[in-house]
């Protein structure tokens, strides 16, 4: 009788564990704060009075359901391309497998629109933008300021525009931008600043960060899901599949094709005068289309499949899962095909519902545990340091609970708080009238603390 009691207990248990996994603990909640926003020329972020990350999370055996405004903990805008839109409130639910299965069938295009979620409730796209080539006209279709394609929206054409070299001015300091008010990132979700290769300056005067900040030395964390149900990582990972090797940057398998010329389409490196809002003459450069990629299988472990992953030993799944990457390249800027796709693993599905139909549970979190060894150990850098008149913070990886940063002078007297979100990596203060000499910022996460000195100059 006992033993009976004991395997149930042990069952119940393997249950709850099993129904907890990553895909219903991943997410970022948040239910009293509001994101913010900027307007061109203002570079003041305004509150846009949106609940920022995810609002719910609930569960049943087969799904989890979140709950999400698509907004989120970073600022948004401005879009320096002439989008008139916003990030706007979605009001989405996603319905998330909680065991997602391979495709064992010919694999599902990615599409336009939705085709993934991160962790913060933003959308994810694919690398399209809704332009393509039309060999009748010679010209771009589709989108803004441009003639229909043949055969309308969502037809795949033979040249499909790829919207980050396309559509780079019009990204945020976040590498994202609205679609009729859906917030969505086609790529990495890391600020552009923070690669080492800077090929934006919007962040210069619209100063924002993104849902992780890369790190070299450890594990990409877990961002988002596709619309397949397959977790999404950043742009580092284990060197083998079975979790050795160290940690290196996880590569993309596709690369430029050696071409000059497209069938039914234009030479590489022709010039239009293009519709749109940029306008003007545009130069179709190798790489403008995505068709001018092709897939190369590496041998190495390291490098991802035609799907842009792999099967592999992750931190939360240590008996190994098929995980999407978010690639880039050496510099660290966004790598073709960016995060999903051209194609799903696994068995694409419409994940956003109008309701949810069936019982379920609601997750709550718990705080996360966190010792003060591990708080130490956080990548914090400050900057620049001496200080003049602001003093930045900037933690990599991803901040999964909120970090209060206090500035207390040497007596321990407080200067100043600040706070750094779930869901995002900055925090600054601002130290143009305090007086000269040393302070401490003492970081606090979760009842631990650790602390790092700093130095306030003048002229």
């Amino acid at each position: 009788m006992k033993k009976t009691i004991l395997l149930c207990y042990i069952l119940l248990f393997a249950m709850i564990c099993n129904a907890q996994g990553p895909s219903i603990t991943s997410w970022l909640q948040n239910t009293t704060e509001t994101g913010s926003y900027y307007m061109t020329g203002n570079s003041t972020a305004i509150d846009n009075g949106i609940l920022y990350n995810c609002q719910k999370v609930e569960y049943s055996n087969d799904f989890a359901y979140v709950h999400t405004k698509g907004i989120p903990a970073y600022p948004t805008g401005p879009f320096g391309d002439g989008n008139p839109s916003q990030a706007e409130d979605q009001d989405a639910i996603y319905k998330i497998p909680l065991a997602p299965v391979a495709n064992t069938g010919n694999p599902d295009n990615t599409t336009a629109g939705n085709i993934g979620v991160f962790i913060n409730g933003v959308s994810l796209f694919d690398y399209r933008d809704g332009v393509a080539w039309n060999p009748n006209t010679q010209a771009l279709c589709g989108g803004p300021g441009n003639p229909p394609c043949p055969g309308g929206m969502g037809v795949q054409n033979d040249w499909n525009r790829d919207a980050i070299p396309a559509e780079m001015a019009g990204f945020d300091c976040s590498k994202a931008h609205p679609a009729m008010g859906n917030y969505h990132h086609h790529q990495n979700p890391s600020a552009f600043k923070l690669d080492i290769n800077v090929v934006s300056d919007i962040c210069n005067m619209y100063d924002a960060d993104g849902l992780y900040a890369i790190d070299p030395n450890n594990h990409s964390p877990l961002i988002g899901f596709a619309y397949d149900g397959f977790p999404i990582y950043g742009a580092y990972g284990y060197k083998n599949v079975d979790g050795t090797g160290g940690i290196v940057r996880v590569k993309s398998s596709y690369q430029l094709r050696d071409i000059t010329t497209r069938v039914n389409g234009p030479d590489v490196d022709a010039e239009i005068i293009a519709g749109g809002p940029n306008g003007g003459v545009q130069v179709l450069f190798l790489g403008y289309f995505r068709e001018d990629y092709e897939y190369i299988a590496q041998t190495g472990e390291d490098y991802l499949d035609e799907h842009n992953g792999r099967f592999c030993v992750t931190p939360e799944y240590p008996n190994g899962t098929y995980g999407y990457f978010a690639t880039v390249d050496e510099n660290w800027n966004s790598a073709y095909p960016y995060v999903v796709g051209p194609t799903f693993y696994g068995n694409r599905e419409n994940r956003k519902v109008d309701t949810v139909n069936e019982v379920t549970t609601i997750y709550t979190p718990e705080p996360n545990a966190i010792t003060a060894s591990q708080l130490d150990k956080m990548n914090i850098s400050i900057f620049p340091n001496p200080a003049v008149d602001l003093i930045g913070i900037q933690m990599n990886g991803l901040v999964n609970s909120k970090i209060a940063i206090e500035m207390l002078d040497l007596s321990g007297k407080l200067i100043a708080t600040s706070m750094i979100e779930e869901g995002s990596t900055i925090a600054y203060f601002d130290v143009q009238t305090v007086y000269e000499g040393v302070y401490f910022l003492k970081f606090m996460m979760n009842r631990e603390s650790v602390t790092r000195k700093v130095m306030v100059a003048k002229d």
